[in-house]
């Protein structure tokens, strides 16, 4: 069993007495809940809610519709939410005080989104990845793929680029710091 993944059963007992009677098959935790503070368990990465209170609303709450459902295809649809949540959570990096959404190539803050290359976001990625300056042989070996020093100004156009970007959006110089013989993220 997953200690990382927990099912919050909010009011509703009838639920809560099968999944207590199964909960050693479950690949998640269960946690019965039947009132309304469960603040401890809100920070959870991997976090799903059934309620059986109609006025109840959380970001984790699973809405199944459809009664009667049979026991193995709530678990799958279960399952699937925790897959959801994880592949969810995957593609957000914080990257100092901005969100870098992979699937979406874009970099949020404060309600503006700016959109990003590729490139860009391999870039953003490396360099934040490491708690040490990144020199130009590095991106052009882990972000480029050329293993031999090449004579080309590709990385510090790109760099200087994608700086101008965030510089005009965010109103932001220090996000990509030039430091002494390459880059680094100011976080």
């Amino acid at each position: 069993m997953s200690n990382s993944q927990f099912l919050i059963v909010h009011k509703f007992p009838a639920l809560s007495n099968i999944l207590t009677e199964i909960k050693n098959i479950l690949n998640f935790n269960v946690v019965i809940i039947n009132d309304n503070n469960f603040d401890d368990k809100a920070n959870e990465n991997n976090l799903v809610i059934i309620s059986g209170e109609k006025k109840f609303q959380s970001k984790f709450q699973l809405k199944i519709d459809n009664y009667p459902i049979r026991i193995n295809k709530l678990t799958e649809i279960i399952n699937i939410q925790f897959l959801k949540n994880k592949f969810n959570q995957q593609n957000n990096k914080v990257v100092g005080k901005y969100t870098i959404n992979f699937n979406a190539r874009t970099m949020n803050y404060n309600n503006k989104i700016l959109s990003l290359t590729e490139k860009e976001l391999k870039i953003i990625n490396f360099l934040s990845s490491s708690n040490k300056n990144i020199t130009i042989n590095e991106l052009q070996s882990n972000v480029w793929g050329h293993k031999s020093k090449l004579e080309t100004h590709t990385v510090e156009t790109h760099v200087y680029r994608l700086r101008k970007k965030v510089e005009k959006k965010f109103n932001d110089r220090l996000f990509i710091m030039s430091v002494k013989n390459g880059y680094k993220i100011q976080t």
